[in-house]
């Protein structure tokens, strides 16, 4: 038995669908932009408030638009139906190694988020349950699932990698590819059933699987009640780690008490010359603010992996204890690694923020350890690339 299945009711782009997912975003307007260039993008069905046509909506009084849209999308040739498929996948760019996936439908009640729960799907990031809720909603108003839950196959990963690897080199030409922002070609390939879709599933289902990229997407999955969800099971060969940084738009103290503050909490702060990086290795943070850089040790506490990793430590040191901001707090924007170290530190000094909290990435080593242990990485404290693209495969829920 395996826990990965064939997509029942599958809807395959023909071209132009492709999209970034909903939450890989610091500024909604960018969102707006993108559908306003291609209205055949996905964004304009996962985020129907920030469509052209919508804005000023609620998100929940914009979701009969974004069923219009998926049916108009269905209707005038951007998907093409496919039953009882799997999709291999594969996502190339030049001087890059390829990276593999497989969509397909993943059980629900595998899910484990802590070490008594049974499950081989281990999710491990605490989340923001508005956001879940807005992802229940979309998918219950839909009927469908356009963005796909990222799944780390830890178990039988290189067997995974070299099987998919030689399923694109034999299977033609794709049944469609899209070209991200990044420059990047994502290419699918449909398999029907029989022996080949049995054996990728089996090697895909092989092991324990690590919720990489979709903690609300797979928490809205329990929470709505769907027996699956789409996901892309891929290989840690096929990822890698970039750094999830912050911008805080309104301080709760000055400056100066912020520092002092830090200091008094065991940290080292020292001013840093020149244009301020992300750290090429954990250790130390770097902070922006009012004009100026500085490189901050914080204090370790104890000696667990999970409670000394940088991303708890500014949660915990800085966030809450030194500005008293929950993680959750509207102030705080959590800035994926497709955005540079300057345009973090561009926003404080063209105002729109306050600080600019430069995280090293956490290594993959500390990921799966923190992960296969059952234990939970502060939110949003891992960027991964490349990411799935949203609408390319889609999934009719069953009514």
């Amino acid at each position: 038995m395996t826990v990965v299945h064939p997509i029942a009711r599958a809807w395959i782009t023909t071209g132009g669908t492709g999209a970034q997912n909903y939450d890989e975003f610091a500024d909604d307007a960018e969102i707006t932009a993108i559908v306003e260039a291609n209205p055949h993008s996905a964004l304009g069905i996962e985020m129907p408030h920030r469509a052209p046509g919508s804005l000023g909506k609620s998100f929940l009084d914009a979701l009969p638009d974004a069923v219009s849209r998926l049916g108009e999308a269905k209707a005038d040739g951007s998907y093409t139906p496919a039953e009882q498929v799997v999709a291999l996948y594969r996502i190339s760019a030049p001087g890059e190694e390829s990276a593999y996936g497989l969509w397909a439908m993943v059980d629900t009640d595998q899910i484990s988020t802590r070490a008594d729960e049974p499950g081989l799907v281990i999710r491990n990031e605490d989340v923001f349950i508005a956001k879940v809720r807005e992802r229940v909603a979309l998918a219950e108003a839909l009927g469908h699932l356009l963005s796909p839950v990222l799944l780390l196959q830890t178990g039988r990963g290189d067997e995974l990698h070299a099987a998919l690897a030689a399923a694109t080199e034999t299977a033609g030409a794709p049944a469609a590819t899209d070209v991200d922002q990044s420059g990047r070609t994502h290419a699918i390939w449909l398999v029907g059933p029989g022996r080949t879709q049995d054996e990728l599933t089996a090697l895909a289902g092989g092991g324990e699987l690590v919720v990489a990229d979709g903690n609300h997407r797979s928490l809205a999955a329990q929470t709505g009640g769907f027996p699956r969800f789409l996901a892309v099971v891929t290989t840690p060969a096929s990822v890698a780690i970039q750094p999830y940084n912050r911008l805080v738009s309104e301080l709760t103290t000055t400056p100066d008490e912020l520092r002092d503050r830090l200091r008094a909490a065991g940290a080292e702060v020292t001013p840093a010359e020149g244009p301020l990086g992300v750290p090429a290795t954990g250790g130390a943070v770097h902070l922006h603010l009012a004009g100026r850089g500085y490189a901050v040790t914080l204090p370790h506490v104890g000696t667990g992996r999970l409670e000394n990793l940088d991303h708890a430590l500014v949660e915990r040191l800085l966030l809450r204890d030194a500005l008293g901001l929950d993680p959750g707090d509207k102030r705080i924007t959590y800035v994926g690694g497709d955005y540079p170290a300057s345009w973090l530190t561009g926003e404080v000094d063209a105002g729109r923020a306050e600080l600019a909290v430069l995280v090293a990435p956490v290594t993959v080593d500390d990921f799966v350890a923190v992960n296969l242990a059952r234990e939970k990485m502060p939110r949003k404290s891992t960027w991964f690339t490349p990411k799935a693209r949203a609408g390319l495969v889609v999934a009719e829920l069953p009514r």
